[in-house]
């Protein structure tokens, strides 16, 4: 059997995919009875986090074992195998330990050097454990990924180099301040009583915020992280007297009015923030006077035209061309076209074909380059007929070029929770995983991760070995059995031959045949471990297995007794 991994990450695909093929609770479960129910994997346990998808198993046939974990992850995924599998990696054996390692340690999250992926991994390894997923291999492999990422942590300095995606988030919402000056007086709402939100929850409250509002679908873990919350600033001084609270998951509404910071990390699959909800929350707290404060041009201004009318549009088109009445979008937009993503994000197919038909006859304005924004809006009534509505690919303005946010939103849920559309709501600032990927692509990579690298080398260099030295001894150990069932049954035939033989000198005899059996073994056993740790040394056990034509059942029996023993031992979270 040969560990391999099957997988998409923020590395391999963009977030929209992502998000798509995000695993519930009850997907992963199941994902897990039907990995270890087909016939290429023994063992299986699955890593999903809000940047990565990974299925690990046992197999024992590689190209089986990749089509069938493909094929598993697409069907539980909910995307179909065609889209899913350009976005896809494989990792095999020795390449599959490296993975796990390097991720363990935080070289391969969005943010390098987070410490929150060993909790996640430590969660997946329980959750194998539990369904009875997980045998030697996979057991063996994540508690040592656990060491390993705890290793790096202690003996490098990676936690310079990396942040947990909250802080991270929190920072960009901060634009360049410090977090504690950006936050102090704030009034935060978080939603969700997870890891990722309890961990928003206190960063909050040490930052200094105003106030903590906690709302989740489960009133008793809101509830429960209040106390917490409330109990850790009594004893921290730095922390300051910050009130908490708990509300329920309909009272969001309400509080997002009052609300200046708002985090939110859930498991819905459906939006939980809209983009009215969130226009409805701002609406009267943006100055509407702030840009001609500023001097900014704004139509109808003194000294400015007015906005064209719509009328004064369809006067200028050419006659017999189509009037613009029938099209959907504000085409007052400066610079509009269907090509921008912004114009055209959450709309839906109806409107997408109306606006399609309404492009195919409106007059095209002269310009040397040619775009076809009909095959565009094809395109896109095809993506919001799989995915419900458009993906939009966020580029938020500058905060320049509006008022200032008066609230500021962090979405670290995947599925996202907030419309990403709220970005264009003037007063709003939205980060969530997207664009944290394309911030964390420039940040710089710490000196300490060279030294990391280096761990995981020689990590991956000793597993491999102890994994290829375990091979071979339940062949070892078939051998010494098949030596003392030859020592036992040759007494047996002397003391038939010599019955008046006492027990000492019959002590003494079988003493003496099995010192003989052994050091005959010694060697040979010896030395057949420490090749068989060697890269290539798989070999040996079935050289060994030939050699003293020993029973494969007897040696599977070893097999089984020692995953066995491993797994009551291992059982429960590591």
């Amino acid at each position: 059997m040969s560990l391999l991994v099957v997988g998409l990450s923020h590395r391999s695909a963009p977030v929209s995919v992502l998000e798509r093929a995000a695993l519930n609770a009850d997907a992963q479960i199941k994902l897990l009875q039907d990995t270890v129910a087909a016939e290429p994997a023994a063992e299986a346990a699955v890593l999903a986090t809000c940047n990565r998808i990974e299925l690990y198993a046992d197999v024992d046939k590689f190209h089986a074992g990749v089509a069938e974990l493909s094929t598993l992850l697409a069907q539980h995924s909910g995307v179909g195998l065609e889209e899913l599998t350009p976005y896809l990696y494989v990792h095999y054996e020795d390449r599959a330990v490296h993975h796990l390692f390097s991720v363990a340690c935080g070289l391969d999250s969005m943010v390098v050097g987070e410490g929150q992926i060993l909790g996640q991994i430590k969660d997946s390894l329980a959750k194998a454990q539990d369904l009875h997923t997980a045998g030697r291999l996979l057991n063996d492999l994540f508690q040592q990924a656990l060491r390993v990422g705890k290793r790096a942590h202690s003996e490098t300095g990676i936690d310079r180099a990396g942040q947990s995606l909250v802080t991270f988030g929190l920072e960009q919402l901060a634009s360049g301040a410090e977090v504690a000056d950006w936050a102090r007086g704030k009034k935060a709402l978080v939603i969700g009583a997870g890891s990722m939100s309890s961990l928003a929850a206190a960063t909050l409250v040490r930052a200094g915020v105003a106030e903590v509002v906690v709302a989740n679908r489960t009133a008793e873990r809101a509830s429960r992280l209040v106390e917490i919350l409330n109990e850790g600033a009594s004893l921290d001084s730095a922390a300051g007297d910050v009130p908490a609270r708990a509300v329920p998951m309909d009272a969001v509404p309400g509080e997002l009015t009052r609300a200046d910071v708002v985090v939110s990390c859930t498991g819905a699959t459906g939006l939980v923030l809209t983009g009215d909800a969130v226009s409805g929350a701002v609406r009267g707290r943006v100055p509407v006077a702030g840009a001609e404060a500023e001097g900014a041009a704004r139509p109808g201004a003194v000294g400015v035209p007015p906005a064209p009318t719509r009328a004064a549009q369809a006067a200028r088109l050419p006659a017999g061309s189509v009037d613009d009445d029938s099209c959907p979008l504000d085409l007052n937009t400066p610079g509009f076209s269907v090509l921008g993503e912004a114009a055209v994000a959450g709309m839906g197919a109806a409107e997408l074909e109306q606006h399609a038909a309404w492009v195919d006859n409106a007059p095209r304005p002269q310009t040397s380059v040619a775009v076809d924004e009909a095959g565009a809006i094809a395109a896109l009534v095809a993506t919001v007929a799989t995915v419900g509505r458009i993906p939009e690919r966020r580029r938020p303005e500058p905060i320049a070029a509006g008022p200032q946010p008066v609230l500021f939103l962090l979405d670290l849920a995947m599925p996202r929770d907030i419309d990403a559309a709220v970005h264009r709501i003037a007063g709003v600032r939205l980060v969530d995983i997207e664009s944290l990927a394309e911030a964390s692509a420039d940040a710089p990579m710490a000196a300490d991760v060279d030294q990391v690298r280096r761990i995981v080398a020689d990590e991956v260099a000793a597993f491999g070995a102890a994994l290829r030295a375990a091979h071979i001894t339940p062949t070892v150990v078939a051998l010494r059995t098949m030596a003392a069932d030859v020592v036992a049954g040759e007494m047996a035939r002397l003391e038939g031959r010599l019955p008046g033989l006492d027990d000492k000198h019959r002590s003494e005899i079988t003493q003496t045949v099995k010192r003989v059996v052994d050091k005959l073994l010694h060697a040979p056993t010896v030395r057949v471990k420490q090749l068989a740790a060697e890269p290539g040394g798989a070999g040996y056990a079935d050289a060994l297995r030939t050699l003293f034509d020993l029973d494969p059942e007897t040696v599977a029996a070893v097999s089984r007794a020692e995953d066995s023993n491993t797994n009551e031992k291992d059982r429960g979270p590591a």
